[in-house]
């Protein structure tokens, strides 16, 4: 890796899911050395948690959002509906 990598819990979701990009294209390469791969491997797995973790927060807040007339939760709404 040529520059010191952001501490992944000060990433955006968008910047996480970039740097995660980054990682699985540099390890699908194979010119990474091995020592390089697993440290590699390691902060791709923290960054998916990372991406994983904003989504379901994200989620979290759509389905506290969906209220009735009064304002109140009704109901909640998967996340995935069309």
């Amino acid at each position: 890796m040529d520059q010191k990598p952001a501490k992944i819990d000060e990433l955006s979701f968008e910047d996480a899911l970039r740097a995660l990009e980054d990682v699985v294209r540099k390890l699908e390469s194979g010119e990474v050395p091995l020592d390089e791969s697993i440290a590699l491997y390691e902060r791709g797995e923290a960054l998916r948690r990372h991406c994983q973790a904003r989504l379901d927060a994200a989620q979290a807040r759509i389905e506290k959002i969906v209220a009735g007339p009064d304002g109140k939760p009704a109901s909640t709404v998967p996340f995935d509906a069309d």
